[in-house]
């Protein structure tokens, strides 16, 4: 189609009223030309250059090889005489001159293959074998050749689309319109296609020659002709209408004005992102540019059978059958323009609550109090990492208390400051631990159903998470889901409401989709993307510091989310500090180069391995009847940009790579990325945009300042690191003298009772004990934020808290002198006077007293505080507590700190008697201790050699046998086995007797 130079002035755009009273715009009578990029200097200096390149590398190198030196190849047949002559400096000269022709006819065809397929506009290029570099070189070339060309076509057509194609056997089908057009639509079809279907289009339109035209005349409505590739990227919706309506962002408007509208090759549009060459678009009356904005009757330069094609589209639709258009469609439908990319929102009357609930935490969230939003808004991210944090601490407590580490460390973790604390409170807000574990109980039962049933799982593109409802989104149909799932908004769709998530219980299973990770927000949805199965290179354009906060957020989150079993995570171009949070899962590259050796390596051996294993894909191979657990999960980020001819490795090792069971998110400065299947960007506004996939998310982020404190809360909780001071003071001692009385006394070792307050009155009483006991048990300060999420996990008003934070102030009251008993800190925490302590306070201090403090001097003081301090334990930590409070001490590590202090108290009183040969005051001792700390396998071994010490071999024996029966179908340990044959040789036949 031929191009008119754009005028400099436009037709006018005003309104007029008709007799109706409706208003119309006016038709478009001089089309104008759409605004192309001119080309620069610059692009006409490089066409120069690279035809003087590819003059002397195509005509110079063979005219100078054949003045020069000649044909290197003899004229005759040669004869075996031959073989026999004496090799000269002549001889070498031919051979090297065989090998530069060689070479050369390699290049030229090289050049062949890439001119054509430029021109043609369609097709990958093919691959010259042997070629490589060669063929890349002739590519960058031919395009900067073709550069300056008005009607060169791609000079790379395709390449983006290495890998993009599914295995043979599972090629993800077209979902009919939705709500989520776009979302991992398969590539483009090319224009050699849709050439041939417009001529068939245009005969069956001529059957149609007395109607077609009748409702093009409107007046206001204009088309739009997609056009074959320019330059390397393919027409979208997103570029037309950012040309002709000025914001990419109104591409939804032309889908719902043309989804579901038979097309001139008799398809249709059912998603955003799958547009062809040929096909007409309907525009918004406000459309502006040149001749590819076309009226029907009114387009000069367009061939008749093109205008019919027009004229016939025109009466299609629902504007044309008087369904009012995309504004007065059905709801019977598959939703409007407001739901694009996000499931259905069909929530139940039964989760309004729920959704009442979200809305409370965001008006929550409105004040910060300071603390990271990036972190208070990652509720998944923000549970994997508390929970990997509890759980490292816990391991360098039991390892501290288990001389592992010689016993350098104390019974108390390190208390962050600064930055490390704000994102420790932050996590602490932000974390939805309850909603990682129905994830994950409803995947794995999911899986547990499917197998069951003899079905395989089917491959998941993604999982949407909205308003307490699991959306998943299938490559393509597989059938009805298993109860409770039911369909969701069409085929591909699979839907499970929250109250059934609740009924899941724990089922042994391989996690089904652990690549899942979380990306970001839209409509009040969170978008959890499975780079595991994306068919090919996800890509992350932006600013570096800013895609360097998204890939910090999907690492940690697949380093320490809650619904993956094993995998691993290599990292390149960043994140080498991020180690600390996995070690076993994370790994750092140092460059591109290692990347690509070692996954070519990787991806041969899992190749060789579910051809092996007769798998079809990981999937299979995971989540069979065999559920092999090297089927995990490699995820390569890779935040560097890769040179041209890695990035063309990188594409042809992500083709296989979604039946592999390996995912690529690659960064890139340009937005234009060999392979690239998904193609997003990060803005410096924290929006992540997907336009083709009709994707726009509050990106979820990790910046460089969190992602350090993130960083040293891991390091500080090592079980290896060194500490500073001594091993085992506490964070709060008690003056444990007579005038150490304090004005108040909470007893959490146990039921929980308060001693020197009045039992506040009704129902918010529960509240308040509950808030006061989670200030005792963080004497360093609680942020009001941790305080209220502590008890509303669902969210609450600051109204609310504020008035909670009142009435709890007033309870404390104040000292005799007038101090608050309740006050805030610099940072604005709340802490508690000394005046309020509790009995686990006191148990601490008492412990530290006899071993660091004065009972190291004196043995009767040693006895006398150690005898004191095992009379506070009266049962576990708020042992009474109402079922369905107290949830938050899921984050803390107390559950594992009183039994390791109350047995250490209960060793030490066991030492001290056992100096003086009380044996049975030691196992008095013991048995005290032993109530709260059962597990504790040092307790039993100090009470077998406490019962030795009698002399008593029956009793010891029914010791023996009571530990066998605790220890259940996995036996005694091993180094309890070994003290038995040193303190009772003949133990196992007396047992036997006695059984």
């Amino acid at each position: 189609m031929p191009r008119r130079r754009t005028s400099s002035s436009s037709s006018s755009t005003g309104s007029t009223t008709g007799a109706t009273g409706t208003t119309a715009a006016p038709r478009n009578r001089t089309p104008q030309p759409v605004r192309i990029r001119r080309r620069s200097f610059g692009d006409f200096v490089k066409a120069f250059f690279a035809f003087v390149a590819l003059a002397v590398l195509l005509v110079g190198v063979p005219g100078a090889l054949a003045t020069q030196i000649g044909w290197p190849l003899p004229n005759g047949v040669p004869s075996f005489d031959w073989l026999q002559q004496e090799i000269t400096v002549h001889t070498f000269l031919n051979i090297l001159t065989v090998i530069v022709w060689l070479a050369w006819a390699q290049f030229t065809a090289c050049v062949l293959v890439e001119m054509k397929a430029a021109l043609s506009g369609v097709g990958v290029p093919g691959r010259v074998p042997g070629a490589g570099p060669s063929q890349l070189l002739a590519r960058q070339l031919v395009a900067a050749l073709l550069l300056v060309g008005a009607t060169a076509a791609s000079f790379a057509p395709g390449l983006s689309q290495l890998g993009t194609g599914y295995d043979a056997n599972q090629q993800p089908t077209v979902a009919a319109a939705q709500a989520t057009p776009g979302l991992f639509a398969q590539q483009q079809e090319q224009a050699s296609g849709a050439a041939s279907a417009l001529a068939e289009q245009a005969s069956h339109a001529a059957a149609h020659a007395d109607a077609g035209g009748s409702t093009a005349r409107q007046g206001d409505t204009k088309y739009y002709r997609i056009q074959p590739p320019e330059g390397r990227h393919h027409d979208s919706l997103w570029e037309i209408a950012q040309r002709h309506l000025g914001d990419g962002r109104r591409y939804k408007e032309i889908f719902e004005l043309n989804k579901d509208r038979v097309q001139p090759d008799g398809s249709k549009l059912s998603e955003a992102s799958l547009i062809r060459p040929g096909w007409i678009m309907e525009m918004p009356g406000d459309a502006r540019g040149g001749e590819l904005v076309e009226m029907p009757d009114e387009a000069p330069n367009v061939s008749p059978d093109v205008q019919q094609q027009i004229s016939d589209y025109a009466q299609t639709g629902d504007h044309a059958q008087g369904g009012g258009g995309a504004q007065g469609g059905s709801d019977q439908g598959h939703g409007g323009a407001t739901q694009v990319s996000v499931p259905d929102q069909q929530r139940p009357a039964h989760d309004e609550a729920g959704h009442q609930q979200a809305t409370a935490v965001g008006a929550e969230s409105d004040s910060s109090f300071g603390l990271p939003e990036a972190l208070l808004t990652a509720p998944l991210l923000a549970a994997g990492l508390l929970g990997a944090l509890g759980r490292r601490r816990r391991q360098a407590l039991w390892q501290s208390a288990f001389g592992s580490v010689g016993g350098r460390r104390g019974m108390e973790p390190p208390t962050p400051t600064g930055d490390a604390q704000d994102v420790q409170d932050a996590l602490l807000v932000g974390a939805d631990p309850e909603g990682v574990r129905l994830l994950d109980r409803s995947l794995r039962g999911l899986a547990a159903s499917l197998a069951e049933e003899s079905r395989a799982l089917p491959v998941v593109y993604a999982a949407w998470l909205s308003n307490g409802d699991l959306h998943l989104q299938l490559a393509q149909p597989a059938g009805k889901p298993p109860a409770p799932w039911q369909q969701g908004q069409d085929q591909t769709f699979w839907m499970l409401a929250r109250t059934d998530a609740e009924r899941y219980e724990d089922v042994d299973t391989a996690a089904p989709y652990p690549g899942l990770v979380s990306l970001g927000t839209m409509d009040d949805s969170r978008l959890l993307l499975n780079l595991e199965a994306v068919p090919g290179i996800v890509s992350l354009s932006g600013r570096e510091a800013d895609r360097a906060a998204v890939f910090a957020s999907v690492a940690a989150e697949l380093a320490t989310n809650g619904w993956s079993d094993r995998m691993t995570i290599t990292l390149v171009g960043f994140g080498e500090d991020l180690t600390p949070l996995a070690p076993n899962r994370i790994r750092h590259l140092e460059d591109v180069e290692a990347l690509v050796e070692t996954m070519e390596a990787e991806t041969r051996q899992r190749r060789g391995a579910l051809g092996a294993a007769g798998h079809d894909s990981v999937l299979t191979g995971r989540t069979g009847p065999a559920q092999h657990t090297r089927w995990a999960p490699h995820l390569v980020l890779l935040a560097a940009q890769p040179s041209a001819e890695d990035a063309v490795k990188l594409a042809e090792l992500a083709a296989d790579a979604s039946r592999l069971g390996i995912g690529y998110l690659v960064g890139t400065e340009t937005g234009d990325l060999p392979g690239a299947a998904w193609e997003m960007e990060i803005t410096g506004q924290g929006k992540l945009l997907a336009p083709l996939l009709g994707l726009e998310l509050d990106a979820q982020l990790l910046p460089a300042a969190q992602q350090r404190a993130v960083v040293e809360l891991f390091v500080e909780a090592h079980p290896e690191r060194e500490t500073d001071g001594p091993a085992a003071t506490p964070p709060f001692l008690v003056d444990i003298s007579e005038q150490g009385r304090p004005a108040v006394y909470a007893r959490l070792v146990g039921p929980y009772e308060i001693i020197g307050l009045d039992n506040p009155d009704g129902e918010r009483s529960a509240l308040l004990h509950e808030a006061l006991a989670l200030l005792l048990l963080h004497r360093e300060g609680v942020h009001p934020r941790v305080l209220s999420s502590a008890l509303w996990p669902r969210g609450v008003t600051d109204d609310v808290r504020t008035a909670l934070l009142d009435r709890l102030h007033d309870w404390l009251g104040a000292d005799p002198d007038g101090t608050p008993r309740l006050a805030t800190d610099g940072s604005g925490r709340l802490t508690l006077a000394k005046t309020v302590v509790s009995d686990l306070d006191v148990l601490r201090s008492l412990y530290h007293e006899a071993t660091q403090g004065r009972g190291v001097d004196s043995r009767a003081v040693r006895g006398r505080l150690l005898t004191d301090a095992l009379v506070l334990v009266r049962g576990p930590l708020l042992a009474d507590r109402p079922e369905g409070r107290y949830r938050w001490l899921t984050h803390e590590i107390v559950d594992a700190q009183l039994p390791l202090l109350v047995a250490d108290t209960g060793l030490a009183l066991c030492e001290f008697h056992m100096e003086k040969n009380r044996a049975e005051k030691a196992i008095e001792a013991l048995r005290a201790a032993l109530r709260t700390a059962p597990a504790d396998e040092r307790l039993w071994h100090e009470l077998l050699r406490a019962t030795h010490a009698t002399g008593d071999t029956d009793r010891l024996t029914a010791l023996a046998t009571d530990l066998i029966g605790r220890s259940g179908a996995r036996g005694l340990p091993p180094r309890t086995e070994a003290l038995l044959d040193e303190l009772l040789p003949a133990w196992r036949d007396a047992i036997a007797a006695a059984g």
